[in-house]
Parts: structure tokens; sequence; C-alpha cells
């Protein structure tokens, strides 16, 4: 019998990442199975229920498609099917927990009290450890977790609780693949290209990366040999990721929005804001503590994927809720290059675009820069002169509302 992975949130992007990593680790080692649950919907289990959970993956690059077929996820299951849930927790055969659930998940949905029931079924039938990696993108989300999963845990049993602590590993990592909704063109080329109509193709980009953090209570896929990195400490992988990758992306959202572009492909191509995006990433790098050669590498990556125009990664999207990433993508690399009177105009410009886009106001501004105390006042005058230059500039775009400054 295969080793089992069961998944919770079987989403596209599980199925472009996690379910890609283990298929592709089948062929060096022996095989695992994934059991996938979806979160919600009903409609996502019997849609990859059709083909038993195989599906079309289209990888799309700069110079075309390709495609492959993921075997990987054995069964899918509707997410309220308790029975078929406990049962594969409970399985000796399950050795790991995966999640993607979304930030939302950990907090307000029913994800930390079905986890707890199945751990609770698990050690009922003695089935010995299990390890739960989260795959979504937050900060130490195997320890995030471990905390709501251990709460709920608690309202049902203090016994189950300590078992948890004693034979479950949370363990962080991170993940990273930009994968676009699937429009009816795509399954219409699958269809075109392979004679099935495939409900179930997930669309991806050539990039992708997973780091998991070290600590497997059992058994695991043979990960490593596809491309997975484990890592004792977690912290700089993802440090690296908010601001080469995820600060990049901000900048290219606000400033792009401004002048009119739609997606990151478009904005990166203009030859201002590329210069721009180029400046902020000397400033960043000097922010992390992995070995420069790695950044360098990261850097050259992201340049790539930020120049596939067959990827529609739309700025609207990436400009959400601004308030809660820049702190933490921006503010950092904002921060040290004042402190060490380093040019800070490329991260400065981030904070100034989002407040003008988004007609913030002053109060807001120091919001977002409110953790930076010792550098609080020179990083607010680097802001304020971004905004300066793009009340004066000529956009492609009008200017929804210009930040309001004391």
């Amino acid at each position: 019998m295969p080793h089992t992975i069961a998944h919770l949130g079987v989403g596209a992007f599980h199925r472009a990442h996690q379910a890609w990593y283990t298929d592709r680790a089948a062929a060096m080692g022996e095989p695992w199975r994934i059991a996938a649950f979806t979160g919600r919907s009903v409609a996502q289990a019997r849609l990859l229920q059709a083909r038993r959970g195989a599906y079309t993956l289209i990888t799309r690059g700069a110079g075309g498609d390709e495609l492959s077929e993921v075997r990987s996820i054995r069964s899918v299951h509707d997410g309220a099917d308790t029975a078929s849930w406990q049962a594969t927790i409970a399985d000796p055969d399950t050795h790991i927990l995966t999640l993607t659930i979304t930030e939302a998940g950990y907090r307000d949905g029913p994800a930390p009290a079905r986890i707890a029931e199945g751990l609770q079924a698990r050690r009922a039938a003695g089935s010995g450890p299990l390890t739960v990696i989260s795959c979504d993108n937050l900060a130490d989300n195997g320890g995030i977790t471990r905390a709501v999963v251990f709460d709920a845990a608690m309202a049902i049993d203090h016994r189950l609780a300590d078992w948890i602590d004693e034979n479950v590993a949370f363990l962080s990592s991170m993940v990273d693949r930009i994968t676009p909704r699937t429009t009816d063109a795509d399954i219409d080329e699958v269809e075109r290209l392979t004679g099935i109509r495939d409900l179930g193709t997930v669309v991806t980009e050539p990039f992708s990366e997973w780091v998991i953090e070290e600590g497997f209570a059992g058994p695991r896929p043979a990960w490593e040999q596809v491309g997975v990195r484990t890592t004792p400490d977690l912290a700089p992988f993802e440090q690296r990721k908010l601001r080469i990758l995820n600060g990049a992306h901000s900048l290219l959202a606000y400033q792009g929005l401004l002048r009119g572009f739609d997606d990151v492909a478009s904005a990166f191509a203009d030859a201002e804001l590329g210069e721009l995006v180029e400046e902020y990433w000397q400033s960043a790098a000097a922010t992390c503590v992995l070995p420069r050669a790695e950044i360098d590498e990261a850097i050259a990556a992201t340049r790539t994927r930020f120049g596939n125009p067959r990827i529609r990664h739309r700025l609207a999207q990436i400009a959400m809720d601004g308030a809660h990433k820049l702190p933490v993508r921006i503010v950092p690399v904002l921060e040290h290059a004042v402190a060490a009177g380093d040019r800070a105009d490329a991260a400065a410009s981030v904070i100034a675009a989002w407040a003008v886009q988004g007609g913030h106001s002053s109060a807001e501004i120091d919001e977002v820069l409110r953790g930076a105390d010792a550098a609080a006042h020179a990083m607010r005058a680097a802001v304020d002169r971004g905004i300066r230059r793009l009340e004066g500039s000529t956009l492609r775009a009008p200017l929804r509302g210009a930040a309001v400054r004391s």
C-alpha cells in the first residue's frame, strides 16, 4: 500500500505545486498518493472525481505551453465528508497532512476544528506520529497551524492536546508559483491537443519553489530530488521572498496602476518602472541575510518571471490589502536604506504610490511606518518626497486622490 499524504484545500495552487512535486518525486522513489479534501466546494470534488484525480497542467512559458498530466491525487473528497476525512487521518499509511486553506482559513474557517477531529481519530486508532505542513503564504505558518489546532484540540479534550504535542510535527514552508485562473480557452486548447475535455486543467508558470522546515515526524516523498529544499531555519527564505519578489510586486502594482498598466509583465516592460524595480532590488538585496550569490540568483529568476507576458498577473489583485503587506515587504527595506545612508527613493516610492493611488491619509501612512521608530522621521520624509514627485508627474491614469500630509 503506498504511503499517503492527506491534503486539505484542493484548489489550483495545490495542484500546480505540492501535487506536481509529489507526482515528479514518484519516479525517484517509493510512490506516494494524495487523498485530497476540498475546503468547502462540493463542485471541485466532483470535477476532479470525473478523472479520478488526474488533471492536465499547462506550464505557460514566454515561448509557449508545455502540457503534462499529473496523477499524484488518487482520491478526492467533499470537505464535508467527515467519515472519509477522519478515516484518512487515522490511517497508519497516512504520514503527512498538507494545507492550502488561505490565510483566512486559520482565523475564521472550520479547518482547525476539522484537523483536531482528524487527529482525535488518529489518536484513537493508535496510528502514530504525523507531519502537518502549511503551504499558505503566511510567515511562521507551521507555528500558526500548531496554535490554532492546539486550541481546537483543547476544546475537545486536553488529553488530545497533550497527544498532539508529543506526536504531531507542525512544519512551516515557503511556497511560490503563480497560478492564474484557468479559462475556457485553456480547456479548449487542452481538448484540441489531447482529445480530453479536462475541466480540472490548471495553468501555471515555469518557476516553482518549495522550502520546508526540517523536523518530519515520519517518512516523506523524495521531494528533495525534484527541487524541494529543507532547512533548519526558514526565516531567511521567507525574508528573501517578501523583499525580492513580493516587494517588487507591490512596487509594480501601485506605480503601474497609476500609469494605466493592468498586469505585471506590461508594467515591468515600461523602461521607467523597470529601472525603478532594479534600483529597489539593490536596496532589498542589502537587507537579506542569505548569501549575495543566492539573492542575485533570486533577482535574476524574478526578472524572468516578471518578463513573461503570457502569465497575466493582475496588478489590482496584488494591490489589495496594502496596509498589511507594506510593513513586512517594504518598510524593512526603506528603514535599512535610510539608516545606512543609501538611496531610499525606490523603496519610499512604493509607499508613496500606495498612498496616492488609494487616496490614503497621513495617519494611514504613519500607521504603515509605525514599526520603524528609530528612522520614522527620515522615512516619512522620503515617502513625502515620493508623493510630491508623483503629484508633479504626468501619468497615464488619473490620480485617485493624493494623500493628506501633515
